[in-house]
C-alpha cells in the first residue's frame, strides 16, 4: 500500500486540480468505478426519505451510483448527475443497469463550481466526496454555496459528504499531521496525494505500456507516480483535502452567511420572508464527515 503523502499547493488551485483530480479520474474511470458500488446508508437513507417527484442533482457524481436510488421506490425521484470526468460520466449515463436490460440516466459534463443551474430549480442536492478535491479554503466554499444555490429556497435539501483526517480502523490509509499550513482559517484539514495503484490487468487492458509515465505526473510532488521498473504499474497521485473536525460545519456556515442566509430553524426568524438553512444532522461515518442542511423561507 502505497503512503499518504502531505503536499503544499504552490500553484494556481484550479492548474492543481486539473492535473491532481480531473487527468487522474479520466485515467483511472474504468478502475475506480469497479471499486465504488456500495452506498452509504446514511445518503441512501436521505434520498428513500425524498418525497415523490423531487427532482435533484448529484454534483459530481462519478461513477452515477446514487442515481439509481433510492432502492426501495425505484423511479420516484429523479437525480441528474453531474461531473468533470466524461470517462465517469459514460459509466454514470447508465448506473444500475442490468445485463439485458440497458437503462440511461440523465448526465451533465460540468464543473461543480458553475453557476448553469437556474436558482432554486432543483428539489435536493447531493455532493459525496467530491468537495475535497478542491484546492482552496475559497473554491470549497463556493461548491457548497452553488448547492445551496440550486435548491428551492422554500424546501430545498442539501447533503453533503468529505473525508475526514479522522480515519477508521477499517481504512488504508493513514494522513501525515502537519504543524501549520499557514492558514488563516481555525479549523483547517490537510492537503495531501492519497495514491491510486491501477491493477495490472486494468492498466494492461488500457493499452498502455509499463514504462508509460501517467499524465498527471509531471511536478515533484507526483514523483512516486512514476513506475520504479518494468513490472510496475501506474500510481496516480490524487489531491484530496481531508477535512478536520467541525470544518465542514464551518465551511457551511460561511458559505450561507455570504449568501444571505440566515442559520437555524425557521423558528428563530424574528420577521416574514427572512430566508435561512437549518443544519439537520453533522456527524462522522465511516472515516467521511457529513452535513445535511435544509433551506426555508419564514
Amino acid at each position: 500500500m502505497k503512503p499518504v503523502k502531505g503536499v503544499t499547493i504552490i500553484v494556481d488551485p484550479q492548474v492543481h486540480e486539473d492535473q491532481h483530480v480531473h487527468a487522474v479520474y479520466d485515467q483511472i474511470a474504468s478502475h475506480f468505478s469497479s471499486t465504488r458500488y456500495k452506498p452509504w446508508p446514511i445518503i441512501a437513507k436521505f434520498l428513500s426519505d425524498l418525497p415523490t417527484g423531487w427532482i435533484g442533482l448529484d454534483s459530481g457524481t462519478g461513477n452515477g451510483k446514487y442515481l439509481p436510488l433510492p432502492a426501495d421506490r425505484p423511479g420516484s425521484i429523479l437525480t441528474i448527475g453531474l461531473d468533470r470526468s466524461r470517462n465517469l460520466l459514460q459509466i454514470a449515463q447508465h448506473a444500475g443497469s442490468e445485463s439485458g436490460c440497458l437503462i440511461t440516466r440523465e448526465v451533465v459534463w460540468g464543473d461543480v463550481l458553475g453557476s448553469g443551474w437556474r436558482s432554486g430549480v432543483f428539489d435536493y442536492t447531493i455532493s459525496i466526496a467530491t468537495i475535497h478535491h478542491l484546492a482552496s479554503h475559497d473554491r470549497r466554499k463556493l461548491a457548497v454555496l452553488r448547492l445551496l444555490q440550486a435548491v428551492s429556497p422554500v424546501h430545498g435539501r442539501v447533503m453533503i459528504y468529505v473525508w475526514a483526517i479522522e480515519q477508521d480502523e477499517l481504512s488504508k490509509r493513514s494522513i501525515p499531521a502537519s504543524d501549520t499550513n499557514g492558514s488563516d482559517y481555525p479549523m483547517t484539514g490537510e492537503d495531501v496525494f492519497v495514491p491510486w495503484v491501477m491493477s495490472q490487468n486494468q492498466h494492461t487492458a488500457r493499452g498502455k505500456s509499463k514504462n508509460d509515465i501517467p499524465s498527471s505526473a509531471t511536478s515533484k510532488e507526483a514523483a512516486s507516480a512514476v513506475p520504479m521498473s518494468a513490472v510496475e504499474t501506474p500510481v496516480y497521485n490524487r489531491y484530496y483535502h481531508m477535512f478536520a473536525k467541525g470544518e465542514l460545519k464551518q465551511l457551511t456556515v460561511q458559505a450561507a452567511e455570504e449568501f444571505g442566509l440566515m442559520i437555524g430553524s425557521r423558528e428563530r426568524a424574528n420577521a416574514k420572508g427572512c430566508r435561512g438553512v437549518e443544519i439537520i444532522q453533522e456527524g462522522w461515518e465511516r472515516s467521511n464527515y457529513y452535513v445535511e442542511l435544509r433551506r426555508w423561507v419564514s
